[in-house]
């Protein structure tokens, strides 16, 4: 599964994790991506549509 929001292009970020001894190891943040309706979009953008489509 792609780990990249199709409409805003959202994708993995990398950072450290940091442990209580400050021991620094490598780690990722990936975005909550949803497949909806044949593409890949992250749920701030599946919730912003829905709150634009409420407004209407």
């Amino acid at each position: 599964m792609s780990k990249v929001c199709s409409v805003c292009g959202k994708g993995t970020m990398s950072g450290n994790k940091v442990s209580h001894s400050n021991i620094k190891t490598r780690r990722s943040w990936t975005p909550n991506v949803q497949k909806v309706d044949g593409e890949y979009v992250c749920t701030r953008c599946l919730r912003t549509k829905k709150k634009k489509e409420e407004n209407k």
